[in-house]
């Protein structure tokens, strides 16, 4: 029987250090009265003024269902509001509030710092090399 490997699979080391990060990011959006999922949505419709629910499921990278329920949340928050669009009644239109924007600022910050933190002692030829890197990774596993 094989022992094990001697080095870290590189995908394992890729998975264990994005939970990692994921973790780390999550808890610095958390400790600020955000979430991983609040911070997705928020950005996404600040590059927009209004999306439908199917737009923005689609640039958050999540099923309807599932944004449906962080929406609930945000709107009930005062952060986003939702009205069917006039000329399709299936389509829900969501759009920042004020409040929604002022949310946005706030993680907007605390992504800032934590990009900061994962940057720290990274140079930019670091930095160039780790974007490629992943960019070898996604393509090699592209469509399998």
């Amino acid at each position: 029987m094989p022992g094990p490997p001697p080095e870290t699979p590189i995908g394992l080391a890729l998975t264990g250090a994005a939970r990692e990060v994921a973790r780390a990011f999550d808890a610095a959006l958390t400790a600020a009265g955000g979430s991983l999922s609040t911070w997705l949505v928020l950005l996404a419709l600040t590059t927009r003024t209004t999306a439908s629910q199917r737009e923005l499921a689609a640039a958050v990278g999540i099923r309807g269902a599932t944004l449906t329920h962080h929406l609930h949340g945000m709107e009930r928050d005062g952060l986003v509001t939702r009205e069917r669009d006039p000329t399709n009644r299936r389509v829900h239109l969501v759009e920042l509030t004020e409040e929604g924007r002022a949310a946005f600022r706030r993680l907007r910050t605390v992504a800032a710092a934590h990009d900061r933190r994962l940057r720290d002692g990274l140079t930019e030829e670091d930095l160039d090399v780790t974007r490629r890197v992943l960019a070898r990774l996604r393509a090699n596993v592209a469509g399998s």
